[in-house]
């Protein structure tokens, strides 16, 4: 008998050593959103243990009080009602549910996140001069890329911000739906194709944290990973520095390249990038000729172009194997600005 209770404390020696490597980065995060997350997460748990916990425990001693050896358990076969059971049974989970409703009418508001921030933690406020650094963020297959547009700079599968600075992230897709997560600055946002998503937060504590996709998009999905850092004024401004440094030049025809679906991309850095790429690809135009969905759009708020839009639309004449010159709606007319290389380069339509 000893020896059969050994073998089953051998059996959990696994589980327990894979608990012991487990980083609940979740519960214990280090930017001030994930971390009032994370504090709902755990009012809302408890709240809901006060109906759960009692329920359970009340099971077991019903089954066992009112088993059928216990002789001595008082039987009422016509009992059917009682107020004050009612009224405990319906009146607490309705308490629950109210202070759940609340909580969470709150919350929604509070960790908005296109909201922008109010405090950088419990005791600290920000500063109306303190402005948030904006990183433009694109899912790609199957890699990130981060746009610093104050800096000039941008990299691949690999972020950083100043600790204590409001963040502003600026998130899209180049082509499927993915999940823009790093689970120790805040939570999951979306990111989609010819879409804008907001994501305000902050890091209060230096360090290394794990950024991944938390939405399957295809086979590279499991490594569309990314290192987040967080780092002092001083070593942000060295980061920086180092990436001006060392880094290549990101144009659209560049961005074309990266775009391509590629796996376990290694972290690549950039020290200019072309103006306006982040708007490029948010409104699907990166290629020379190709109309933007915000020149579509002023079209169509401004009730079309009747027949010119409609011939537009067209294919252009074959090319050699067959295949078309373009299938896309070229620029007819565009609010670019006219200096831009890529516009001033094309030969839009116009009719």
């Amino acid at each position: 008998m000893s020896s059969l209770k050994y073998l089953r404390g051998l059996t959990l020696l696994p589980a327990a050593a894979l608990l012991a490597g487990c980083d609940w980065v979740t519960m214990s995060p280090s930017g001030d959103i994930a971390l009032q997350q994370r504090d709902l997460i755990i009012v809302s748990t408890v709240l809901m243990l006060l109906i759960i916990v009692p329920v359970i425990i009340l099971t077991l001693v019903f089954a066992w009080r009112y088993r059928a050896s216990n002789k001595e358990a008082e039987y009422q076969p016509d009992w059917d009602h009682s107020s004050q059971l009612e009224l405990l049974i319906w009146a607490a989970p309705l308490l629950i549910i109210i202070a759940l409703g609340a909580i969470t009418w709150i919350s929604t508001h509070t960790l908005d996140p296109y909201r922008e921030l109010k405090r950088l933690d419990k005791k600290r406020g920000i500063a109306p001069s303190v402005q948030p650094l904006v990183v433009e963020v694109v899912s790609l297959d199957w890699k990130w890329l981060f746009i610093y547009p104050e800096q000039g700079i941008a990299l691949v599968n690999e972020v950083a911000a100043p600790v204590d600075r409001p963040i502003q992230f600026k998130i899209t897709s180049s082509t499927v739906m993915n999940s823009f997560f790093i689970p120790a600055l805040a939570g999951q946002i979306y990111a989609m194709p010819g879409m804008e998503t907001k994501l305000h937060a902050v890091i209060n504590k230096p360090g290394e944290f794990e950024g991944f996709s938390a939405n399957f998009s295809g086979a590279g999905f499991s490594h569309m990973k990314f290192k987040f850092h967080g780092l002092a004024a001083d070593n942000f401004e060295a980061w920086v520095k180092k990436v001006k440094d060392g880094g290549g030049s990101l144009d659209r025809a560049g961005y074309l390249q990266l775009e391509k679906p590629s796996e376990a991309v290694p972290i690549q850095r950039y020290a200019n990038v072309a103006p306006d790429l982040y708007g490029a690809i948010l409104n699907r135009c990166v290629e020379a000729g190709k109309m933007c969905i915000r020149d579509m759009m002023a079209i169509d708020q401004g009730g079309g172009l009747g027949k010119p839009s409609a011939f537009n639309l067209t294919l252009e004449p074959a090319v050699a194997g067959g295949k078309p010159a373009r299938t896309y709606v070229a620029a007819m007319c565009s609010i670019n600005d006219p200096t831009d290389p890529i516009v001033s380069n094309a030969s839009p339509r116009t009719n």
